[in-house]
């Protein structure tokens, strides 16, 4: 159950990332909608967190939560944000993608 929690917190980070681009992005009301929209995120994504670290170690925690928002920022920022996606970015990408994946097979939670 605290990987699930684990995932999510991760995918929250993904959405305060994501909120801060926007907020870049606009001015005014928008602006402000995206902070508020960026500090949900960041609450509810560090709630998280901390519940799966209470069963978790909180190094492969932290890392395989990072990664996850780390992966899903950069993937936000190519097809949101068009940002480049050239051969050496995915590569680490995908590099990254399989520590993570690592990280939770050798786990002993």
């Amino acid at each position: 159950m605290n990987w699930i929690l684990l995932v999510i917190a991760g995918f929250f980070e993904v959405g305060f990332a994501s909120c801060l681009g926007k907020a870049k992005e606009t001015s005014g009301t928008v602006s402000t909608l995206w902070m508020i929209g960026f500090f949900v995120c960041l609450t509810i994504s560090m709630t998280l967190l901390y519940k799966a670290t209470q069963t978790l170690p909180i190094g492969t925690a932290y890392a395989v939560w990072t990664g996850i928002g780390a992966v899903g920022t950069v993937l936000v920022g190519i097809f949101i944000f068009k940002e480049p996606s050239d051969f050496w970015r995915v590569f680490f990408l995908t590099t990254l993608i399989a520590s993570i994946i690592g990280l939770k097979f050798v786990s002993t939670h």
